[in-house]
């Protein structure tokens, strides 16, 4: 047992200015894990590409802010936190300028690689700079407004991807960055200080490729496996057997090298410990069923682009109403309460969706996104300040790049297993409906029936499998749905397993294990 006693945070000249730089950055960095989806069509007429390769234009940045959010605290101590942090902005719009006048597959593909690369630092530190300037009574409040900027970025990129694409083109869904990051890295050079550097700092490189390998291996298989028929494929088992095998070399090495890339004791720390688990399931709930409703909303709904993310903006105003009221509570109220409510909010709201056709009204959509926006809201604040109330502030950087790996790890993970999910379901509920489709089947002798959907006819075949298709995918999205909300009750249990986490006054001792 150690003891951390809390210094007194000395007072930052224009916090809010830094406040409102760093926001720009992470808002910025949290657009474009959404706002190129909408835009893939035309990506992939522009540059001739197949679906199967057009994909890799999303997966590339997954994987790249993946593997780079770890080594973002030890770049920080090497090269100072400032220097890396204007790095990344500039490196991201520079990145964000290439996307938008690639004119292959492979340029955009290799671009997108390296704004995942410069974007993977840009959360963590703003995180950890947040942290830095603001008293611990004060975290709730910084973190709400950090957590909006985070979480209202996915739910504005399919908005502003679709009206910059049908307006102007969909290149501009990479130079939307470009004012954005000149702003961001104006504010970061005018206002925040330099952190001291460490010189004798050294990377752990067989732990970073290790852990690099294992990541980067695992979301090959999972964005493949459906395509290639899973463990019926050679390459998927290549793949999975390299990412287990990379995995394990990456845990013997951090428990037993001197110095290794993670340090393994902050997981000692349960508090850290359970946060790092319950950020990995946030990341599967939210982002998943993002990736989900986009498709619900505009194949089997037929709603435009635009009015379909006008439609999920709601969701939004949820999550920065909720952040802004929890941030106020936090401290107040047992953190362990308000993420079981969250929690619980999450679960009524997917819920609701298992019960949705293509008949559901606006209103629904819009009340339903609403309120698991608002679950959204009551866990990722309480969650920020639980997981780092007992962490001492010199592992604080560290930390902050494994929170954010546990949440892109989810959420990367969440998208590709409902989608798989998706599809493969989707084929076996077509099977099983179209099992009962026979031409004894009575319901064929209703005259309106047998002209519009006859068996006989090609015509009527082909409504017939159109109609049936339809339906195993409605099946195929409520048992997605009903997925997302077994996990988020599966997670309630694991609240009791945190320590009250009140902001402690100032020169109290925090016991850390």
């Amino acid at each position: 047992m150690t003891e951390a006693r809390t210094a007194p945070v000395p007072k930052v000249a224009n916090r809010a200015a830094i406040t409102a730089c760093l926001i720009l950055s992470v808002v910025m960095q949290a657009l474009d894990t959404t706002i190129a989806n909408v835009a893939m069509p035309y990506i992939q007429g522009s540059v001739s590409a197949s679906a199967d390769q057009i994909n890799w234009v999303l997966t590339s940045y997954i994987v790249a802010a993946a593997i780079m959010t770890p080594p973002s605290g030890f770049l920080a101590g090497r090269f100072g936190r400032k220097r890396i942090l204007m790095i990344s902005v500039a490196g991201f719009v520079v990145a964000s300028v290439l996307c938008g006048i690639a004119q292959s597959l492979a340029q955009i593909v290799g671009f997108r690689l390296l704004q995942g690369f410069f974007g993977a630092a840009l959360v963590p530190l703003s995180q950890s700079i947040l942290l830095d300037i603001y008293e611990p009574r004060e975290r709730g409040s910084a973190m709400a407004l950090f957590g909006v900027s985070i979480m209202v970025g996915p739910v504005l990129g399919p908005v502003v991807g679709g009206w910059l694409t049908d307006n102007l083109s969909w290149r501009w869904v990479f130079y939307i960055n470009v004012p954005i990051g000149i702003l961001a890295l104006a504010g970061v050079s005018a206002f925040v200080s330099e952190t001291p550097r460490d010189g004798a700092a050294k990377l752990d490189w067989l732990g970073f490729g290790a852990l690099s390998v294992a990541i980067a291996a695992l979301q090959v298989a999972l964005d493949r496996g459906e395509q290639l028929n899973w463990f019926g494929s050679l390459e998927i088992i290549l793949e999975m057997v390299i990412a287990g095998v990379a995995f394990y070399v990456f845990l013997v090495h951090i428990f037993t090298a001197d110095k290794p890339f993670v340090d393994p004791r902050l997981f000692r720390d349960r508090n850290f410990a359970v946060g790092i688990l319950f950020i990995f399931i946030v990341g599967i709930t939210y982002l998943a069923s993002l990736a989900l409703m986009t498709p619900y909303l505009q194949t089997l709904m037929g709603y435009p682009v635009v009015t379909a993310g006008l439609v999920m903006g709601p969701r939004g105003i949820g999550t920065m109403v909720c952040m802004l009221v929890v941030g106020r509570l936090v401290g107040k109220v047992d953190t362990r309460l308000l993420l079981a409510i969250g929690f619980g909010i999450s679960a009524y709201a997917m819920y609701d969706m298992t019960g949705w056709t293509p008949a559901v009204s606006q209103w629904t959509i819009i009340s339903t996104g609403f309120i698991q926006g608002a679950g959204l809201g009551f866990l990722f604040v309480p969650l920020t300040t639980v997981t780092f109330a007992t962490l001492p502030a010199a592992r604080r950087g560290e930390g902050t790049g494994l929170y954010n790996l546990s949440r892109n790890v989810g959420s990367s993970v969440g998208i590709s297993v409902v989608s798989a999910l998706l599809v493969s379901n989707g084929q076996v509920n077509h099977a099983e409906i179209a099992a009962h489709v026979t031409p004894y089947n009575r319901l064929f002798e209703a005259p309106a029936v047998a002209q519009a959907l006859s068996p006989y006819t090609a015509v009527g075949r082909a409504a017939l499998d159109g109609l049936v298709t339809m339906q195993a995918s409605i099946i195929s999205y409520v048992n997605d749905f009903k997925l997302l909300m077994i996990l988020c009750l599966a997670a309630l249990p694991l609240v009791l397993l945190l320590r009250s986490a009140g902001p402690p006054a100032a020169g109290e001792p925090v016991v850390v294990d």
